[in-house]
């Protein structure tokens, strides 16, 4: 009975640090209590303790009822994790860490891809948002909560990881990627033409507001015209780095976002300073723009009318809180929905851009996995993505994914022309320099920041 005891503290002390209320008048142990909501739990542990066949630990039955409640508020933005997944989330938040680089939810059973970070294995890889992953080295992530996926994804630099994933309208692809150190710089800032400045931000982290501070004032010595503010491919991350940065670009006393608690009150978070931008300003999104991302784009648009081009955003609108317990683990879970300041939820939703641009095609082909050699004879979904990325860099060849005696010439010009073996197969050196010359294009072809400078260019005349 002591042993018993001891559970039902533990477990109470739990709930409790959870923000659960609970009753504890006259509490003395649940025979004594008949009526409380608890009963079932108590039960059920007296039962194991007594009839199961095997020693139980008390700590692992502890940690099962705190997932358990977790995991039945059917939240994918909520979740507990034990110590070492909770270093790890403290590490994405505040540091650097050794992974492959990507932002990830549960949705609808899945865990899916939010989006890949700037520079990281992930986005090299080709991942793109929106990616389920099915598979971590062969084994299955269903019925994983996203924190348990991510300890197998996460590891050393340098180790690999195989991922097994599932893209709309393309099906299965198995990707194979490095991990590697991801870098906590989070703002990239350039001139581009005509004295415009382009400020890119791939996450919302402790340090991000100062980063952007310190790039709004390089550019401002440069004298710049107008600025591009980039979101795409941006998972967010903390909401007060998000209301800091809004402030930058909005006047004071103006709304930045509204929080509403499930009891329908609401906290108004406004702009508390005058801007320090005092050029125009074009945001660009897309599809991995989320949650804090979604709440700066949502302000600088409807607060101080700047517009907004490319893709619907991912469409994230809860706000999360953490509690770490005093064995080291922690529990994140959502505390509120946030709105942007004219009160509409983008939960689910995203926010649309008043000018909507894609990428060219090509910008979305699935990654080719170097290690799988392609040749002659071969019919696939690969050759017919190798075909489209020849094609894209100007190689006539069919798109019908055979690998035929016409492409493997057109394979072995490619290598000629790039001095690689010419073999005629595709795979290795061939495989990277294609994706490679592919990524350039992109990059040179950007049709969402063109229009952003076209549109920003409007605005300064």
């Amino acid at each position: 009975m002591k042993k018993r005891n001891f559970f039902i503290a533990i477990v109470l002390t739990v709930i409790i640090t959870c923000g659960f209320t609970l009753t504890l008048l006259n509490f003395t142990s649940a025979s004594e209590k008949e009526n409380d909501s608890f009963e079932k739990l108590y039960s059920a542990y007296d039962t194991l303790k007594q009839e199961y066949y095997k020693k139980i630990d008390d700590e692992k039955l502890v940690e099962g009822a705190v997932k358990g409640m977790v995991e039945s508020l059917d939240d994918p933005y909520t979740s507990y994790m034990d110590l070492k997944e909770s270093e790890g989330f403290e590490e994405n938040i505040s540091s650097s860490f050794e992974g492959i680089g990507a932002e990830v939810t549960e949705t609808n059973g899945y865990i899916m891809i939010v989006s890949p970070i700037k520079g990281s294995p992930a986005e090299k890889a080709g991942l793109k948002p929106r990616d389920k992953i099915l598979k971590v080295d062969n084994k299955s992530v269903e019925g994983m909560s996203v924190n348990e996926a991510v300890s197998l994804i996460r590891g050393e630099k340098g180790t690999k990881v195989s991922l097994e994933i599932e893209r709309d309208g393309v099906g299965t692809l198995t990707f194979t990627i490095t991990r590697d150190t991801i870098p906590i710089e989070t703002v990239y800032s350039e001139v581009v033409e005509n004295k415009i400045g382009k400020i890119q931000i791939t996450k919302f982290s402790e340090n991000t507001g100062k980063e952007l501070a310190d790039a709004l004032t390089e550019l401002k010595e440069k004298k710049v015209k107008g600025i591009v503010l980039d979101l795409r491919q941006n998972p967010g991350g903390l909401m007060d780095q998000a209301i800091t940065m809004s402030n930058m670009f909005v006047d004071k006393g103006k709304k930045i976002l509204q929080v509403e608690a499930k009891d329908g009150s609401k906290d108004i978070y406004k702009a508390e300073n005058q801007p320090i931008v005092d050029v125009q300003v074009v945001v660009i999104t897309d599809n991995g723009t989320a949650s804090a991302a979604e709440i700066m784009a949502a302000a600088l648009n409807e607060s101080e009318g700047i517009p907004i081009v490319g893709e619907k955003t991912f469409g994230k609108g809860t706000v999360q809180s953490a509690k770490t317990f005093e064995d080291g683990s922690s529990m994140k879970y959502t505390i509120a929905k946030w709105l942007t300041p004219s009160g509409k939820w983008i939960h689910e939703k995203g926010i649309e851009p008043q000018y909507k641009v894609t990428l060219p095609e090509y910008a979305h082909l699935p990654y080719l996995n170097p290690e799988k050699t392609l040749q002659e004879g071969d019919v696939s979904t690969e050759v017919k993505t190798a075909e489209k990325m020849l094609q894209a860099l100007g190689y006539k060849t069919d798109v019908d994914g055979y690998f035929d005696k016409a492409l493997k010439n057109t394979v072995v010009a490619f290598q000629r022309d790039h001095q690689l073996k010419q073999t005629g197969k595709i795979s290795q050196d061939t495989t990277i320099k294609l994706m490679d010359l592919v990524r350039e294009k992109i990059e040179k072809n950007d049709t969402q920041m063109k229009k952003a400078i076209e549109v920003l260019k409007s605005k300064m005349e």
